[in-house]
């Protein structure tokens, strides 16, 4: 998508060009943390021994 070696053309330039921020090309996300891990297995093993408890009807 951007070319970082590009001869011609800037990364400021190519971002403005795809309508894209400079730092979210430069963005990396972190992941999640094992605490989070664990919580979402938790509500996912939840979710799956009552799927339609949450239906409400």
């Amino acid at each position: 998508m951007i070319e970082p070696d590009h001869p011609a053309l800037s990364i400021g330039k190519q971002c403005t060009l795809l309508s894209l921020s400079r730092s979210s090309f430069y963005y990396t996300p972190k992941g999640e943390t094992e605490i989070n891990l664990a919580l979402m297995r938790r509500i996912d093993e939840q979710f799956w021994r009552r799927p339609s408890s949450e239906s409400g009807r």
